[in-house]
């Protein structure tokens, strides 16, 4: 029997949350082993699409809260996240990429980012992992984050 579409969807949210888990804790090995099973599932573009959804949650969550998060904020925030979590030329693309999709500039970013889908991933994880911060204890957001997706802490195959 084949995978239900939401079976996807919850599998790419896991996968998701663990790379926003990854970049929260600062902890370089499991950022690379949940990126590597994003791009070996041949999920990338679920996995993004789900980091889509959290970043808009997470910046609609900052603007209830009042709490003042520009885009220059978010620049720095999100250059302090990958900083030695990824290999220079990595990095670098993602803050460059960050910079322009920050502002409004989506196909500057697309550009920017030389059509490596990983950037757009390590890019929208890093910004979940610092705004969602802003307003969260690192454990509160991560349970939000499972909670607001559906996905249990047991991983992705396991409802909420």
């Amino acid at each position: 029997m084949p995978e239900e579409p939401q079976d996807d969807r919850r599998r790419a949210a896991a996968l998701a949350i663990e790379i926003i888990d990854a970049y929260v804790r600062s902890d370089r090995d499991a950022l690379a082993g949940s990126a590597a099973r994003a791009q070996e599932e041949g999920a990338v573009e679920t996995v993004t699409s789900e980091l889509r959804v959290f970043t808009a949650f997470l910046t609609r969550r900052v603007q209830e809260t009042g709490v003042v998060y520009k885009p220059a904020d978010s620049r720095e925030a999100v250059a302090a996240a990958v900083a030695d979590m990824l290999p220079p030329e990595l990095e670098f693309a993602v803050v460059t990429a960050w910079e322009a999709y920050s502002v409004g500039e989506e196909e500057a970013a697309e550009r920017l980012s030389h059509g490596d889908p990983m950037v757009a991933v390590h890019m929208l994880a890093a910004f979940c992992a610092a705004v969602g911060r802003a307003v969260y204890r690192p454990a509160e957001l991560i349970s939000t984050l499972r909670i607001a997706a559906g996905v249990a802490e047991g991983g992705p195959d396991q409802e909420a």
